[in-house]
């Protein structure tokens, strides 16, 4: 217990960046401040607190600062980095980069507004949040969200182990085309995947345990990103010129060949800036992962996880500007909205971007466990509230939602109707709307009147969150009807 004390001191020396000086009054200023920080906190609730002990709920998070981090950027971090240099081609840089940073930093006061609902009135579950602000329709709302939210971005992993893994098997056979074996046809391989590698890791009792399997994770796209930026300096544009030879290339036709086609847009407007917005939104969604990872982390307080948040929203800023920005200046306009089927059409037998493709493929598996966590927890917020654990049911539900996952990846037509739909509702309703509605509603009149900035600021937050869904909705249910009457005039 000492040695782990000792532990702690230090770790709290590294995140301030002090030098450190006595050990055992290091520790004691770390206990009182701790202390403080839990009682401010605790002075808001709305309910009595019958113990002395600093936490919200009888579970005492375990999780270090690091690995915390490590499972919150791997829920930010997810398929949305294969669109968003196609949301760049459809936006153009500035615009794109204003989108991205706006989107980060509205993500962060929005954890902001959270965490301090769940300071006020001690509660680490969003159900309960609802529950706390508008009774049972409150839950089940935010319960739904969350729901509809994860199984969009699951399915949206399994998406890309569909078509990725069958190519990635194919091209280590050393197959030049597909044949109708069962270990090349996605839809196996899916359920292959979920049952030996993704429901193992879903039947962890705690989110926490699998922080490791995020860091490696992360380290999987850190290769991915590695990999796009030195292919810009190797792939060549136009993409069937005359200078394929110095990469071994054979391009196909079809790609647009002008001297436009290799020129960075700054700002641009097309039919398909609807599904950029949207692409990004869902880029940074991770606010259902937020309240978990809270009560497992160790030494828990509100600015504490804050700085968990901040911490891994810049860090995935940074990944998604890069990606997007080198994936766009490869391919510009050629982009497709799964940026590794560009790669694939380019030089199908490409050994690096098949160690690329195989990264990904492991590192969208790693995260579907974290995603389905959320999900579980909703589910049991709306059937069995309040009741003690279960394996029988914690097993049940995460096979029920595999399956369902499962069936709704062999009929999903185009991943970018997966970004966009998910991105134009359920993320704007995580993002904007349910933390300012809760914040508004929680928060009592007495300690943060109505008209107060911070209140006001809240209802402005929750009214973009609206604009923003209808907006996106509207263009992409314009999209929809253009694309059905182009196939109904034959072209």
């Amino acid at each position: 217990m000492e040695m782990e004390n000792l532990r702690d001191a230090e770790e709290s020396h590294m995140l301030n960046g002090s030098v450190p000086g006595s050990l055992n009054m290091d520790r004691l200023t770390l206990d009182e401040g701790y202390e403080e920080e839990v009682s401010q906190e605790q002075e808001g609730f709305l309910h009595h607190v019958t113990s002395q002990k600093s936490h919200f709920t009888d579970f005492e998070g375990k999780t270090s600062f690091g690995m915390s981090v490590f499972n919150l950027s791997n829920a930010i971090m997810g398929s949305g980095i294969l669109g968003l240099a196609y949301a760049m081609s459809n936006t153009g840089i500035i615009l794109f980069v204003f989108l991205l940073l706006s989107i980060a930093l509205l993500s962060a006061y929005s954890i902001h507004l959270l965490l301090k609902c769940s300071g006020v009135v001690g509660i680490r579950a969003y159900e309960q949040l609802g529950q706390r602000a508008f009774g049972s329709g409150g839950k089940i709302l935010a319960a739904l969200i969350i729901t509809m939210h994860n199984v969009g971005a699951m399915s949206s992993y399994l998406y890309i182990i569909k078509y990725e893994l069958p190519v990635v098997i194919q091209t280590f056979l050393g197959l030049t085309e597909k044949t109708g074996d069962w270990y090349l046809n996605g839809n196996i391989l899916i359920i292959i995947v979920s049952i030996l590698i993704i429901l193992p890791l879903a039947l962890m009792k705690h989110l926490g345990y699998l922080g490791y399997t995020s860091g490696f994770s992360l380290t999987c796209m850190v290769f991915f990103l590695c990999a796009v930026i030195y292919k810009k300096t190797v792939i060549p544009c136009p993409l069937n010129g005359t200078s394929t030879e110095h990469v071994g290339t054979v391009y196909t036709n079809g790609y647009n060949t002008t001297e436009d086609a290799c020129t960075a847009k700054l700002f641009t407007i097309n039919t398909q800036t609807a599904y950029s917005i949207p692409i990004v939104a869902f880029a940074f969604v991770c606010h259902p992962e937020v309240l978990p990872i809270y009560t497992e982390l160790r030494r828990a307080t509100k600015t504490r996880m804050q700085n968990v948040a901040n911490v891994s929203i810049l860090a995935m800023f940074v990944m998604y500007l890069m990606t997007a920005v080198f994936g766009y200046l490869t391919f510009y306009g050629d982009v497709e909205p799964e940026m590794l089927h560009t790669y694939i059409k380019v030089d199908p037998l490409d050994r690096i971007m098949l160690c690329v493709r195989l990264a990904v493929l492991v590192a969208v598996t790693l995260t579907v466990p974290v995603v389905l966590f959320p999900i579980r927890r909703a589910i049991q917020q709306l059937l069995c509230p309040g009741q003690d654990f279960r394996w029988w049911r914690h097993i049940l539900i995460a096979v029920c939602l595999l399956i369902v996952v499962n069936l709704l990846v062999i009929f999903i037509p185009n991943i970018r109707d997966i970004f966009g739909v998910i991105g134009a509702t359920s993320a704007p309703s995580l993002i904007f709307i349910l933390p300012s509605i809760f914040y508004l509603r929680i928060v009592p009149n007495e300690k943060e009147p109505l008209l107060s900035r911070t209140k006001i600021q809240a209802a402005i937050f929750a009214s973009l969150g609206f604009v923003f869904m209808i907006m996106s909705l509207s263009f992409i249910i314009v999209d929809w009807v253009s694309i059905g009457k182009s196939n109904v005039g034959g072209h």
